[in-house]
């Protein structure tokens, strides 16, 4: 059953193509980057994503909201993207464990829907044209108002987002009495990844995105986990800077996507905005130490030169994109320190990836029992 077809909105976009379908969610208007994900599945992960701050979904999938919402699959405590575009919204579910619609719950977090509408078209504009602003509106109709409120809204590059979604007071997680001990820098990072670690008997403290090294040494961490996250890498030198500083501890050090962009940023290579960005459950990325394909989850819009990393002698190269030849992952040929530019807890996704996670682990009891 799809939402009730009453009220119109419009979605415009930066290159000023316009789309006309139905409002769903809070009625108003939003802006941000549009982005789009291929993922068939786990859309509610993917809107509490916090690396999706500040962004419109399209989800590619044609039927959203059909097995409705349920509070274990969010990735953070709040919805984070700004808008939502889909062909078809529906407003049954079919899933016991649910609690609720996604209409409903999209309604309760105030975020700004249109539906049936023609998202293929959209996707294959932003694969064209690339990454661009735009504005939805079910309650403003004037094109002339809808450009010169688009035209006020902040582009992606520059922006620092990270430390808008990250925690605002340090939290413990798992168990305190054990022997590996990992200090977080939220980022923005979702629950699964910190699940990924306690499950594998780590006891995690998360720290505020701009924590610096004499706070995090308080806790007499055994390694360090840079999270994923929003916004222009480039534009976080506090973050750059308390990585060179954690890398310097030489203690076993793991990065994922943000977390990935600031560990390259700290050794000298430059992060660039995509065309479009990864964006999916399903991209194939070949391990370069193994010679294995992986498939992956990818959320992420900037990336690190590849050049620059081939150039540099104190970095290899650990994975690449098999679409595309960007950079999904390095280490560092001194240092105990890896990172990704994917999601190797991958919720939604498959779980190719997950060995990263044991690898962290095994590098923190190595350097331990040494």
């Amino acid at each position: 059953m799809n939402i009730s077809n009453s009220k119109k909105a419009f979605l415009l976009l930066e290159d000023g193509s316009i789309y006309e379908g139905f409002a769903a969610g809070r009625i108003g208007t939003t802006t941000g980057e549009i982005c789009f994900n291929t993922g068939m599945t786990g859309y509610q992960e993917i809107f509490t994503d916090p690396s999706y701050y500040g962004q419109v979904m399209v989800n590619t999938n044609v039927h959203i909201g059909n097995y409705g919402v349920a509070n274990d699959d969010e990735e953070s405590e709040d919805i984070q993207i700004s808008g939502l575009v889909c062909r078809n919204l529906n407003s049954g579910y079919s899933r016991p464990l649910a609690s609720e619609s996604l209409q409903d719950y999209l309604e309760q977090n105030g975020i700004v829907c249109i539906h049936n509408i023609d998202t293929r078209e959209i996707v294959r504009k932003v694969r064209e044209k690339g990454a661009m602003n735009c504005i939805i509106s079910s309650e403003e109709h004037s094109l002339d108002s809808l450009k010169d409120q688009l035209s006020n809204a902040p582009k992606m590059e520059g922006r620092e987002l990270a430390s808008q979604v990250s925690t605002r007071e340090a939290y413990s997680l798992g168990n305190p009495n054990s022997d590996i001990r990992i200090a977080v820098l939220d980022f923005g990072t979702k629950r699964n990844i910190l699940n990924c670690l306690v499950d594998r008997g780590a006891y995690l403290k998360v720290f505020p995105a701009k924590t610096d090294l004499s706070e995090l040494v308080k806790f007499n961490p055994d390694g360090y986990f840079l999270s994923n996250g929003p916004g222009d890498p480039a534009a976080m030198e506090y973050a750059i800077s308390t990585a060179k500083d954690v890398i310097e501890t030489e203690k076993p050090v793991f990065g994922i996507c943000l977390g990935h962009q600031l560990i390259a940023l700290s050794q000298g290579i430059s992060t660039h905005k995509m065309h479009h960005g990864h964006r999916g459950a399903n991209h194939p990325v070949k391990n370069v130490i193994t010679g294995k394909c992986e498939v992956t989850s990818q959320n992420h819009g900037f990336g690190i030169s590849l050049k620059e990393l081939q150039n540099a002698n104190h970095v290899r190269l650990t994975h690449l994109n098999l679409n595309d030849d960007s950079v999904e992952g390095l280490e560092l040929k001194n240092n105990p320190v890896f990172s990704v530019q994917f999601h190797p807890e991958a919720a939604p996704g498959p779980h190719d990836s997950r060995y990263l996670f044991d690898q962290f682990i095994d590098l923190i009891k190595k350097q331990k029992n040494n």
